[in-house]
């Protein structure tokens, strides 16, 4: 987009991570918010949920966007609403940086078709904080040197989905470097689940739902006598912030469908 400013609509801007991304929009230098949409809040102004003085009102998806003329759409809403939200994107010429978390393999074929490089792009990421994406990185670069792996993620307790699409991710990821896993030698169990959920290659993923935490992920990888554990921390939603500004300003040139930041961050 060269020296432009980018101009950048927020869906789900009530939200606390929408009027995080708000508040980033507004203090990045190369870009200007244009329009907020949230349609259970319509008609309320973004001052009431922490943004002070923009002098946007949220508002339905719909014409009003269309005539803000965003050349990005962020969406941080939930998975019925960004389903939707990504199509009128692909539909109306708007580029969208989705971090809403829970679409599947078909949701992501059905928006690969959307999103054809033509009409629009997209960049869907389950994780916008750098180091978790390079926590994914040294999991994967790790793996084939050892025999087991588990993942356990832990996230706020407003979190409806489970587990997280990063540890789904990093499972993949995983299970992509190695092919060689110990079996689990569990064969009973006092508990249902106590064993977490069975992801890729077997790689066991347990979800964790607590009060006072944000985002934080462990990737546990054994070996004979030995082990290594490889975690993130996102302690506050800013920490997300510089890789969601990163695909706002990288989405123009990147044809089609993106999934995840490793390649916008040259891995």
């Amino acid at each position: 987009m060269g020296d432009e400013t980018i101009r950048v609509a927020v869906m789900g801007a009530a939200g606390r991570m929408g009027a995080t991304v708000c508040r980033a929009v507004i203090d990045a230098p190369d870009m200007e918010l244009v329009a907020v949409i949230d349609p259970p809040h319509e008609g309320r102004p973004l001052d009431d949920f922490g943004v002070a003085g923009t002098g946007l009102v949220i508002e339905m998806l719909g014409p009003s966007l269309k005539k803000a003329e965003p050349a990005v759409a962020v969406d941080f809403t939930n998975l019925d609403a960004a389903r939707g939200n990504l199509r009128w994107c692909a539909l109306n010429g708007v580029h969208a940086v989705c971090g809403t978390t829970g679409l599947t393999a078909g949701d992501l074929q059905d928006l690969s078709a959307l999103f054809d490089g033509e009409r629009g792009n997209a960049v869907i990421a389950p994780n916008f904080a750098i180091g978790a994406v390079l926590m994914m990185q040294l999991a994967a670069i790790a793996a084939p040197w050892f025999e087991s792996a588990e993942i356990i993620e832990l996230h706020h307790d407003n979190k409806v989905d489970a587990p997280s699409g990063t540890a789904l991710l990093t499972a993949q990821r995983i299970a992509e470097s190695s092919a060689e896993w110990t079996p689990d030698p569990t064969r009973t169990t006092v508990l249902d689940g106590a064993r977490g959920g069975e992801g890729p290659a077997g790689i066991r993923i347990h979800s964790v739902r607590l009060n006072g935490l944000v985002a934080h992920q462990e990737v546990l990888l054994g070996t004979t006598g030995q082990s290594l554990t490889i975690r993130h921390d996102s302690y506050d939603r800013t920490s997300f912030m510089p890789g969601v500004l990163l695909a706002v300003r990288e989405v123009a040139n990147r044809p089609g469908l993106t999934v995840g930041l490793d390649t916008l961050l040259g891995f």
